[in-house]
């Protein structure tokens, strides 16, 4: 039985105590922990929670509460200190998206996981959705041929008050804007599809939050060894629609599914009825998929228990969560300098250290109101 603690108890954790609480045989929560006083033995109550230990400082959680796992759902800057205090109690580590703000800060956190040999995984929970999981088994069969252009709409929509909470809106607290914080999760889908990119360069701007540091809305393209792929971030787009379409030199997918296959006439334009073949073959993959046993947090959770018990890496690890991070600052570093960014990023790239993007990024707007909780 698993002993499982969360540091930050605001509304993220509460997915991942649901998430917890789906493995009754498997694990326990015995701790919770928040800055805010009273506020981790409030979570507690609210889900009921028998003999879960309410701790105002998460430190001496991890020093006191004999965890085997801990879950980190708080602010993206506090995210580094956390995960190394822990791993090097011993303690295995799920810490939320994003990894860190810098990828000075992602390295010492693997630092800390290879020599406390614990698991590190950071949240990825689209990985774990049965539409994704179905675009990526269609991805790898090989079926699409050699990838031409990728378009992926990481849209949503924030009003003013969001960025009302102390740490949003911050280069400093929160790392950055939409990018960063909500895009991340489709960056990380991007890699999980394709692979790392070669080159990026990206536009940054805040239309609509004259409350907030940070951006609102950035197009970023990426360089593949052939094609491109066009990633919009924001929180901007009224109707939230995202989207990911994968376009092949044999046929394009997307989610929203839809699955379409041209071949040429004589003339090379496309021919009526496309190739209903390919298309069938397509689908046969879809169809085969064996539905995943559990989705989101909960599935996130439930592979890291896995990971533990077995010894093996987690389908979301720390290299993953790093990975997402250097695709976002070679964003941030190409919208600000107005340059095209190679990757890997180097060591001594000034994007790379943590704090230099807090220097050099422009601040938008200055931030307003700054809220200790969020507005119902």
């Amino acid at each position: 039985m698993f002993r499982i603690g969360i540091i930050g108890t605001g509304g993220i954790a509460s997915a991942h105590i649901g998430g917890y609480l789906a493995f009754p045989e498997d694990c326990e929560i015995v701790a919770l922990a928040d800055v805010s006083p009273g506020k981790a033995a409030q979570k507690a109550e609210e889900f009921g929670i028998a003999g879960a230990v309410g701790y105002d400082d998460p430190l001496r959680m991890i020093a006191e509460a004999e965890l085997d796992l801990v879950s980190i759902a708080t602010p993206p800057s506090t995210h580094a200190a956390l995960s190394i205090a822990a791993l090097d109690a011993g303690v295995n580590v799920l810490v939320e998206k994003p990894m860190a703000p810098s990828l000075e800060e992602c390295d010492a956190m693997l630092a800390a996981q290879e020599r406390s040999g614990k698991v590190l995984s950071v949240v990825a929970q689209n990985r774990f959705r049965d539409d994704l999981a179905t675009l990526k088994a269609v991805v790898d069969s090989g079926l699409l041929g050699s990838i031409s252009s990728v378009r992926v709409d990481s849209a949503w929509w924030r009003g003013l008050p969001y960025y009302d909470l102390w740490w949003r809106g911050t280069w400093e607290k929160e790392g950055g804007g939409c990018t960063l914080n909500h895009a991340i999760h489709h960056i990380d889908l991007l890699l999980w599809l394709l692979g790392r990119p070669t080159e990026i360069t990206a536009m940054l701007a805040n239309a609509q939050h004259d409350n907030s540091e940070v951006e609102d809305l950035s197009v970023a393209v990426l360089r593949y060894e052939r094609g491109l792929a066009q990633l919009t971030s924001s929180v901007v787009h009224h109707g939230e629609e995202q989207q990911i379409v994968i376009q092949g030199a044999k046929a394009r997918v997307s989610q929203p599914w839809r699955v379409i296959a041209e071949r040429a006439d004589g003339g090379g334009f496309p021919a009526k009825g496309g190739d209903a073949d390919l298309v069938a073959a397509i689908e046969g993959v879809v169809a085969a998929r064996e539905p995943l046993a559990h989705a989101g947090h909960t599935g996130q959770i439930a592979d890291v228990l896995s990971a533990i018990r077995d010894g093996r890496e987690p389908i979301a690890g720390g290299r993953d969560g790093r990975n997402a991070i250097e695709v976002v600052a070679a964003i941030y570093k190409a919208g600000i300098e107005r340059t095209f960014v190679d990757l890997p990023l180097a060591a001594d790239d000034p994007y790379y250290r943590s704090g230099h993007l807090v220097e050099r990024a422009p601040h938008f707007y200055e931030k307003q109101t700054s809220l200790v909780e969020a507005a119902s």
